[in-house]
């Protein structure tokens, strides 16, 4: 077992406190604090502790030997490390997204790499050849976007500025009024938006919209845009058009290939396949291919799937039906003693608490370090205080 240091990423939606705090570094230092990476991606590689005066990253430690640091199966099947753990921290809303299946990302990857476009290219839609399922589990109160919702028709037809959509969805169905939305020209978008704007911002400044409504939502992005309202953020149609989702603090979603979907506000730990692949449709700066994002989504309502986990004692179990990776919150008292099988390449993230590990390498740990354990290590985790660990893992 070996100590594990993660890479904060400062996207600008990101807070200032959050993650610092939990790992016990100087807040306010100028940059956001928006994702901790834990793990092997090429984006943000861990930084293994071999001994208290010698380091390696994480990819190669696992390069040196890999049937022995992922034992053999996980080796054979993925080569690397299949998994890529994370803190967020949600202040401002995240991009809507959709992932591509593990097939599309092949594709794609390969197609943007004949045409040469470089991997750290502000425009290239596709950085690895890898899916990207990932499922989050709520340290906070937190709210969402996931997947379209089930009553499109009657969302559209309480918003009067929305009415010319309604004909587009009644011809064409769902797949119709996303492309419609999507593909039509600014000054269209405009000319939907900026009515919605005018009526909805003055409620949301004077505090009259509920967080569980689409129009709480929208207000927030309308209202940071440019003076006069124009030029306005396509992506607030798909406020309407997605399932708000408000998960408590322990409760858990899985997001798949193709569902459409955007963090809102909240913190979560979020475990994912080792992969960067995001097409955007909207509420960012950056790139957005329509294109290549509706050949990707599924245009199928869903009715968003919110996991408590499966408790046993101190184990929380969140199945993910995926084969790159699982997780588990461990939740253990002061004096408590837990011994895990390790029988594939784990990463432990401690959120609260003192733990002291037994085994080949002992440590001691606090909030916010990281623990990798190689497969069929022994070892054993005592709480000398009450402490929350996740392990993300091979399942």
């Amino acid at each position: 077992m070996y100590l594990l240091e993660g890479v904060i990423q400062p996207y600008p939606w990101g807070g200032y406190e959050y993650i610092p705090r939990l790992l016990g570094r100087p807040t306010g230092e100028g940059r956001p604090a928006a994702e901790y990476w834990l793990g092997a991606h090429a984006g943000g590689p861990s930084t293994l502790r071999l001994s208290p005066t010698a380091t390696t990253t994480l990819p190669n430690f696992i390069r040196s030997n890999s049937r022995r640091y992922l034992g053999p199966a996980v080796a054979a099947t993925f080569s690397d490390l299949p998994y890529l753990l994370k803190v967020l921290d949600v202040c401002g809303m995240l991009s809507i997204q959709v992932h591509p299946t593990r097939e599309g990302a092949r594709e794609g990857f390969a197609r943007e790499n004949a045409m040469g476009i470089p991997l750290d290219a502000p425009h290239r839609n596709y950085r690895d050849e890898n899916h990207k399922p990932e499922v989050m589990v709520a340290l906070s109160e937190f709210w969402l976007l996931h997947g379209f919702r089930q009553d499109i028709q009657g969302s559209l037809s309480v918003v009067p500025e929305f009415a010319g959509l309604c004909p587009v969805y009644e011809k064409g169905g769902l797949e119709a009024l996303y492309r419609h939305i999507m593909e039509c020209p600014p000054e269209t978008v405009d000319a939907y938006l900026e009515p919605l704007a005018r009526r909805l911002v003055p409620l949301y400044g004077q505090g009259l919209l509920e967080k569980s409504g689409a129009d709480f939502w929208a207000a927030r992005v309308l209202a940071a845009s440019a003076p006069g309202f124009q030029g306005l953020d396509r992506g607030v149609f798909s406020i309407y058009l997605f399932n708000i989702v408000h998960l408590q603090a322990g409760q858990a979603i899985f997001q798949g290939a193709g569902v459409p979907h955007a963090y809102l506000e909240g913190q979560n730990v979020e475990l994912m396949s080792n992969s960067d692949n995001v097409l955007r449709a909207g509420l960012t700066p950056k790139h957005i291919d329509i294109p290549e994002l509706m050949k990707h989504t599924v245009f199928r309502p869903v009715v968003p799937d919110v996991m408590n986990g499966l408790s046993d004692q101190a184990l929380t179990r969140y199945p993910c039906p995926v084969a790159d990776f699982s997780i588990d919150h461990l939740s253990l008292a002061e004096g408590e003693v837990y011994v895990p099988s390790v029988s594939g390449p784990e990463i432990w993230l401690q959120c609260q608490g003192t733990v002291e590990w037994e085994g080949l390498r002992p440590l001691q740990t606090r909030m916010g370090q990281a623990v990798f354990l190689s497969p069929g290590e022994p070892c054993q985790l005592r709480a000398r205080q009450a402490a929350s660990l996740f392990r993300a893992y091979v399942p």
